[in-house]
C-alpha cells in the first residue's frame, strides 16, 4: 500500500474522518508523532522512499527537503499559505502542490480582530495585573471611526475588513495584485495604490501577506517610521514579514503605540527575548487557524486535494 505523510499537528482532532478517505482509496498514513513541526531532516528520513504524497503544515519543504523525496507525486498544503514549499522545484520535479483555499480564512481574520481589540483596550496586560491583586486601568482606546489599513487582500485580508466595516472602522487595502473592479459590490473598502501612504495614514495595519522575497522584513526602520505613534501593528501572516530589532525600538521608543502577533521570526521565540517582555506587545502562539471549524476544513479540504492530485496523476494519458 502506498504511504502518505501526514505532518500538521492538529490533524489529529479530525483524523478519523480524513483517514477512512485514505485508506479507501488504498493510501496508509504516517503519522507526525514529535508533537511538534518536523525539521527537514526528519521530513526526509520518512518521506525518501514508499511516501506518494504530503500533507504539510508549517514544516519546511525547499528544494533540498524535496529533492530527496524519491516517490512523492502530490503535496497537499494544510492552510492557505504555501511559502515553506519551494513550488518552483517541485513543479519541476513533476509533482504537484495545492493549498486548501478557503479554510482558515475565517478564523484568522477573527483573531486578527480579536488582536486588534485587545492592543486597543490593553486587555492583556489589565487582566494579568488584575490576577497579581492590582486594580489600576489602563487608558484604552476606541477603534470607531479610526482607520485600518491592510494590506494584503486576498481571502483573509477581506474576511478582516468586512469584520472590520461592521466595528465601524474606515477601511483601506493595499494590494499590487488587485484590480479596482474587485472591490465591486463592497462599499466602504478604499484600495490604496501606494503603500507608503497606507503605512501613513492608518490607525491600525494588519498584515495578511505571505513571506516572498519582496515582503520578507516588510515592517522595518523605514516604514515604521513613516506611521503615527499612536499606530498599533497587527501580524497574523508570517513572522519573517516584520524585523524585530526595528519594532523593538519603535515600541519602547513610544513611536508605535503597540503591536500584536500571532506569528514570530522562531517560534517558539528564545526564553528571555526582548521583544515578548514588553507590556505594549501582544504575542499568541501562533494559533491564527487554531479553531475547532478551520481545522475540520484543513483537515477534509487538505485530504482530498491530495487524492485529487494522485488520482489525476493516475489517470492514463
Amino acid at each position: 500500500m502506498n504511504k502518505v505523510l501526514v505532518t500538521p499537528k492538529s490533524y489529529h482532532h479530525y483524523k478519523d474522518k480524513a483517514y477512512e478517505l485514505l485508506r479507501t482509496k488504498g493510501y496508509e498514513p504516517i503519522e507526525n508523532k514529535t508533537g511538534r513541526t518536523l525539521t527537514e531532516e526528519e521530513l526526509i528520513g520518512l518521506a525518501k522512499e514508499g511516501v506518494v504524497g504530503v500533507i504539510v503544515g508549517v514544516d519546511p519543504m525547499p528544494a533540498a527537503v524535496i529533492e530527496q523525496l524519491k516517490d512523492v507525486r502530490a503535496i497537499s498544503k494544510y492552510g492557505m499559505g504555501v511559502d515553506n514549499i519551494d513550488t518552483v522545484r517541485a513543479s519541476e520535479l513533476g509533482i504537484q502542490v495545492r493549498a486548501a483555499q478557503g479554510t482558515n480564512n475565517v478564523s484568522v481574520a477573527e483573531l486578527a480582530i480579536g488582536l486588534i481589540l485587545a492592543a486597543s483596550r490593553h486587555i492583556p496586560a489589565m487582566t494579568s495585573k488584575v490576577k497579581q491583586g492590582s486594580w489600576d486601568r489602563v487608558l484604552g482606546r476606541e477603534i470607531t471611526g479610526k482607520r485600518l489599513g491592510i494590506v494584503g487582500g486576498g481571502q483573509i485580508g477581506l474576511e478582516v475588513a468586512k469584520r472590520a466595516q461592521g466595528l465601524q472602522m474606515g477601511v483601506t487595502v493595499y494590494d499590487p495584485f488587485l484590480k479596482d473592479e474587485a472591490f465591486a459590490g463592497k462599499p466602504g473598502i478604499a484600495l490604496e495604490r501606494n503603500l507608503d501612504t497606507l503605512f501613513a495614514e492608518s490607525d491600525y495595519i494588519t498584515l495578511h501577506v505571505p513571506a516572498v522575497p519582496d515582503t520578507r522584513g516588510l515592517i522595518n526602520e523605514r516604514t515604521l517610521a513613516l506611521m503615527k505613534p499612536s499606530a498599533v501593528l497587527i501580524n497574523t501572516s508570517r513572522g519573517e514579514l516584520v524585523d524585530e530589532e526595528a519594532l523593538y525600538d519603535a515600541l519602547i521608543q513610544g513611536r508605535l503605540s503597540a503591536a500584536a502577533t500571532d506569528v514570530f521570526s522562531v517560534e517558539p521565540p528564545q526564553p528571555g527575548n526582548k521583544l515578548a517582555q514588553l507590556e505594549q506587545f501582544i504575542l499568541t502562539p501562533h494559533t491564527g487557524a487554531f479553531t475547532y471549524e478551520a481545522i475540520e476544513r484543513m483537515v477534509l479540504r487538505s485530504t482530498a486535494n491530495l487524492l485529487e492530485m494522485l488520482e489525476q496523476d493516475n489517470k492514463p494519458v
